[in-house]
């Protein structure tokens, strides 16, 4: 039986999809047979003959060395570097829950693991305008624990209590916290460490270091996340 996992971040920019793309190579590096989701991703870039291409998902699947599909890793992909609600408003086609959760459940019947990744923080709204719906709904629909990607410099603390916290009273599952442009060493990001596992009772699973090229987890304890 095929397994998930949602990745969600303390906010935009702290290495998301980075850190998404290390998690699918570590599982496909180990022999799993891994594949790559996102429901909605913007900030894309349009070819000349209109098509948008889904940044996010080529970069986990060059990072990654998965063969799955482009086209299978995001249903909603749009132009405009704004939320997905605002973009759909200004570029058309609203994101809506049954194309997401048809397109996972695809991958769920033909991948043993599914990675799915968030936008932005976990406040994103998906859509506004024809309906709400918010990246907790789509958590929730499908089922899925999380694990939440944070940076490892200044604010953090703040950001990762607050993120797990609001995932709680969501009653949204939370398996732990993975870091960042980590330093090793930096006592400011060692101490962050320890105040985020003291505050959310989380463990930290791993630190990514600045620019690097491998997650430092177990296989199959990051396996074993996935339900």
């Amino acid at each position: 039986m095929a397994k998930a996992l949602f990745i969600t971040g303390t906010g935009t920019d702290v290495g998301k999809t980075f850190v998404t793309g290390l998690i699918v190579k570590k599982l496909k590096d180990s022999g799993k047979n891994a594949a790559y989701y996102k429901a909605a991703m913007s900030g894309n870039t349009r070819c000349p003959d209109g098509s948008l291409i889904p940044g996010d998902a080529r970069y986990v699947k060059e990072i990654s060395g998965i063969t799955q599909p482009l086209s299978s890793m995001c249903p909603y992909v749009y132009e405009t570097a704004v939320s997905p609600h605002l973009a759909s408003r200004l570029e058309g086609n609203p994101v809506r829950m049954e194309v997401v959760r048809e397109g996972f459940h695809k991958l769920m019947a033909q991948y043993d693991y599914v990675t799915m990744e968030g936008s932005g923080g976990i406040l994103c709204p998906l859509c506004f305008d024809e309906g709400e719906l918010w990246l907790e709904d789509v958590i929730q629909t499908l089922g899925l624990s999380c694990l939440i990607v944070a940076d490892a410099g200044l604010g953090t603390i703040n950001s990762v209590v607050l993120t797990t916290e609001y995932l709680r009273t969501k009653h949204i599952p939370v398996k732990g916290i993975l870091f960042n442009h980590f330093h090793p060493g930096d006592v400011m990001e060692e101490d962050n460490l320890r105040m985020c596992e003291h505050r959310t009772g989380l463990p930290v699973l791993a630190c990514v270091r600045e620019g690097g090229t491998e997650l430092d987890m177990d296989p199959k304890i990051l396996a074993g996340l996935y339900e």
